[in-house]
């Protein structure tokens, strides 16, 4: 194992950025950490493919990284939140926070806060056929549409449910999943209705993570207690395989390069699932990652999944500044998945590939 580390000062924001650099043998592994200290919760990781960044709402703004190099770029000062979506033909970005912002991803500066709002935002998404961006929510409306060119309200769906990840196929239509009810909405961006919701069965635990082979219409629910992945027929809803998990999934994704589904959990592991067939899955493996690792992003250019987490200092681990953010669902050992570290530590933001 080779290990190597660099640390900079970050000027007027009073953190220290690190680069831990991890060598290995065959398989998935933590390939690089990029370490930056600060305060602040932190929720969602967001990689933009087309801007190659990394972005990471923390407390009350949003730090950037550099998806290639790993570097820590800047940060989007007052535009904090719980997670990220760009809009590649506008360079905007908004951060689904509380208002929502509007900033410029080449100047990394907040344009403006998004009125409007009604929700209380957590996860986001860009919707490619209609280039409006998504922001989901457990709270009615479920869902609220923006425009990325201006930030405004263009339209809101009430799915009637708690509202986790979301993917979008690129032809108009988007699946997220009901935490609350271990289904999956089904919701035409263009018209902005609820088509359908499908049904995980008896199996299923609450979804929070969600993967889309858009070839072969084939979605893979990451569920919560049981921790275990659902995978269905986007179409038909028929379920074809339940697999295990780690434990306190909050996030994951599919990737049509490798054929591989991923889940992060809140317990320091990172599943792999390998689609051999339409009709044939199974666990590839199952990666050591850090705990509290419980959200992800793809690098889909390195084949590569970004997941970030918060390292406590010692002295905070008996009793932690704690954030309710999400509702009150509890993860299995006693964790909470709404509740997140809000004091002082140190940031990793780890690059996991082969």
């Amino acid at each position: 194992m080779k290990l190597s580390s660099k640390m900079l000062s970050v000027a007027g924001l009073g953190l220290l950025a690190f680069n831990l650099t991890v060598q290995a043998d065959d398989g998935y592994r933590v390939l690089d950490t990029t370490q930056l200290m600060g305060s602040g919760g932190t929720d969602y990781v967001y990689v933009d493919n087309d801007g190659r960044r990394v972005y990471v709402p923390r407390g009350g703004n949003t730090l950037v990284f550099d998806l290639d190099s790993h570097k820590y770029i800047g940060t989007v000062t007052n535009a904090g939140g719980h997670g990220v979506a760009v809009d590649p033909n506008t360079h905007h970005g908004v951060v689904s926070g509380n208002p929502p912002s509007l900033f410029d991803t080449e100047t990394l500066q907040k344009i403006k806060d998004i009125d409007g709002v009604k929700s209380r935002p957590d996860g986001i998404i860009y919707e490619p056929a209609t280039g409006k961006i998504f922001i989901l929510s457990h709270a009615s409306p479920s869902v609220t549409i923006i425009d990325p060119k201006d930030g405004a309200v263009a339209g809101s769906i009430d799915i009637g449910g708690a509202i986790e990840q979301a993917q979008a196929d690129g032809q108009g239509k988007v699946f997220a999943d009901i935490e609350d009810e271990k289904k999956i909405a089904v919701i035409d961006a263009k018209s902005m209705k609820l088509v359908s919701k499908i049904d995980l069965g008896d199996t299923a635990g609450d979804p929070g993570g969600l993967g889309l082979d858009v070839k072969n219409h084939i979605l893979f629910a990451m569920c919560a207690e049981p921790s275990v992945c659902v995978v269905v027929n986007a179409d038909n809803g028929k379920v074809l395989a339940t697999l295990p998990i780690g434990n306190g999934t909050d996030s994951g994704g599919f990737n049509p390069n490798t054929m591989e589904a991923f889940s992060s959990q809140r317990d320091g592991t990172l599943t792999i699932i390998k689609e051999s067939s339409p009709t044939d899955f199974a666990v590839e493996q199952t990666v050591k990652t850090k705990t509290g690792a419980r959200t992800s992003s793809l690098d889909t250019k390195n084949n590569r999944i970004v997941l970030i987490t918060v390292e406590r200092p010692p002295q905070t681990n008996a009793a932690p500044a704690m954030a309710s953010t999400t509702g009150t669902t509890n993860q299995p050992g006693g964790a909470p998945r709404s509740r997140h570290f809000t004091g002082p530590g140190m940031l990793d933001v780890m690059f996991v590939g082969k």
